[in-house]
């Protein structure tokens, strides 16, 4: 699933995507000196409606870790994405910290010391089952704050009758993604290529094309690298070769939301648009017919995709951490994160569980996903200034790809604001 797993997969999109709240401040659960404890885990729900909500699957985990724990009891509060990560910032804030909160970003507690280390809390083979990527993102200064519990990727979806219709293949490198999108136009497809740069996802389609292009937000050691050649060599060959070409629709795409794009893909209109498995449903159910595959490159299949994750915290505030690792380290059990990744059509977090679906699902839809996850790059979400650097992102990247827009003005000038913020910190 800041943005999230799939923001999120439906409940997930809105990541995901892949957390109203009741939580209250943990303590004893039981008087005296029983020895009782209560944790307090607010989390994000993944379902779409109350028959698919998280609160199920967490009620059903739940209730096997007590049975195994006597001892320890779990209080979870599952709340809408929508909400989830302001209440918690507000429980924060009032001193109520909840032992446990599953949200969309962890930097800025992480930086405040508010939250348990990884490996303060998990068994060694817990924390090593994680898949390397993503427990990469989820370190500050090289130490493991954000422990993933959602992922996604993203593929290069494309609608099979409009390119069965125009005698088409799918694209492997951007000369072939102009062509095809060329021969869509000429026939009349309404979007031959979505391009949404607006305010709702923005860093996610930027980050898409920068991997695309050679190069990203970060360069090799973690520092930012907005500005770089290959980065504003991409987004000059967006403005000239497909947004001035007019292969990207009526909107601008500085106007248009994934949202949007998603809907019009989703009703035969769109071509080709960057998608996560939420989209597979939403054209499902509309009936379109649909293929995926990795991202094109520039001469060739990209290097490497976007991946995005959701992510669970302990807070410190508590002094629970025995008795949370204990719950985390059942949580993070090949057959828990099956399930849950089962469930809600996301991606596993851990090796065993993905090898698991892999062995089970990899010839499926989501296993074209899952293959792309071991090499997949996600924001630098470790950085407290992203959360600044992705707002410049959703306002300005859009005027880069405008007629007569500077890319590398463009980024220049979001790089400029993030160092800025670093230095700041």
């Amino acid at each position: 699933m800041g943005t999230a797993v799939q923001r999120r997969v439906t409940g997930l999109t809105a990541a995901v995507a892949v957390l109203g709240i009741a939580g209250t401040l943990a303590g004893c659960g039981g008087p005296g000196d029983s020895g009782d404890v209560t944790l307090k885990l607010v989390a994000a729900d993944y379902g779409d409606s109350a028959a698919n909500s998280s609160q199920k699957y967490w009620d059903k985990v739940v209730k096997g870790f007590e049975a195994e724990n006597p001892g320890i009891k779990v209080d979870v509060t599952v709340s809408s994405w929508n909400d989830v990560d302001r209440e918690v910032k507000e429980m924060v804030k009032k001193g109520e910290a909840p032992d446990l909160a599953q949200i969309g970003a962890y930097a800025d507690y992480a930086a405040q010391g508010k939250l348990y280390e990884a490996d303060e809390l998990l068994s060694i083979a817990t924390q090593a089952d994680f898949l390397a990527p993503l427990a990469q993102a989820g370190e500050v200064k090289r130490i493991q704050y954000g422990m993933p519990f959602a992922a996604s990727t993203r593929l290069l979806f494309y609608n099979t009758k409009l390119f069965k219709d125009a005698n088409l293949t799918p694209p492997q490198s951007w000369s072939e993604l102009q062509a095809d999108a060329k021969a869509l136009k000429a026939r009349g497809v309404k979007i031959p290529y979505a391009l949404p740069l607006g305010s709702e996802e923005a860093p996610a389609e930027t980050l898409m094309w920068m991997l695309s292009g050679g190069g990203g937000y970060t360069d090799n050691v973690g520092s930012y690298a907005i500005d770089s050649k290959q980065n504003a060599k991409t987004f000059a060959w967006l403005r000239d070769e497909l947004v001035g070409k007019g292969l990207t629709g009526p909107t601008a795409p500085g106007e248009m939301n994934r949202a949007d794009a998603f809907a019009a893909f989703a009703r035969g209109d769109v071509g080709m648009l960057n998608g996560h498995p939420t989209l597979m449903k939403m054209a499902a159910k509309k009936g379109v017919k649909f293929g995926m595959v990795p991202a094109p490159g520039v001469n060739g299949k990209a290097q490497a995709t976007m991946g995005v994750a959701d992510w669970m915290m302990a807070f410190k505030q508590n002094g629970h951490r025995k008795e949370t690792g204990k719950f985390l380290d059942y949580v993070y059990s090949k057959k828990n994160v099956l399930e849950f990744s089962n469930e809600y059509d996301i991606l596993p977090v851990t090796n065993s569980a993905s090898d698991a679906m892999a062995e089970d699902r990899g010839d499926t839809e989501l296993g074209k996903f899952l293959k792309e996850l071991p090499t997949s790059q996600l924001y630098p979400v470790g950085k407290t200034s992203w959360a600044q650097v992705s707002a410049d992102v959703k306002k300005d990247i859009g005027k880069s790809v405008e007629p007569n827009g500077n890319p590398q003005s463009v980024l220049t000038r979001i790089q400029n604001r993030a160092a800025s913020k670093e230095n700041a910190e």
